[in-house]
């Protein structure tokens, strides 16, 4: 399923991007960059609070799919500018983490 269809089919907001990217790898969620950084699959859909310019280029590496922000947290110009230069695509929703990977797991056929 591409991002944009998901955040259609859940109400959430494509924060930022195209909304192409497909997503093949399942889903991740976490916190720790580091931990993401070396767990995370090619192709997911990342849930995370970590709005910020570090997170971007952490989903950048990973080759994720999109990086979901959850509870409501919102990107800085400085966020905005990392995920444009990694091409990353960004969703916005006031789920909670736990909520919102089940959301998505069952969207997309994965629960």
């Amino acid at each position: 399923m591409k991002t944009k269809e998901l955040c259609d089919k859940l109400g959430w907001e494509l924060a930022f991007g195209c909304g192409d990217n497909e997503i093949s790898g399942g889903i991740y969620c976490g916190d720790l960059l580091s931990i993401v950084m070396s767990r995370a699959p090619v192709g997911c859909l990342w849930v995370t609070i970590m709005g910020n310019v570090n997170a971007m280029a952490v989903a950048s590496l990973t080759e994720c799919a999109c990086v979901v922000l959850a509870e409501g947290v919102s990107m800085d110009d400085e966020t905005r500018a990392g995920a444009e230069k990694g091409d990353i695509t960004v969703l916005r929703t006031d789920m909670p983490i736990f909520e919102a990977s089940l959301a998505a797991a069952r969207a997309l056929g994965l629960a």
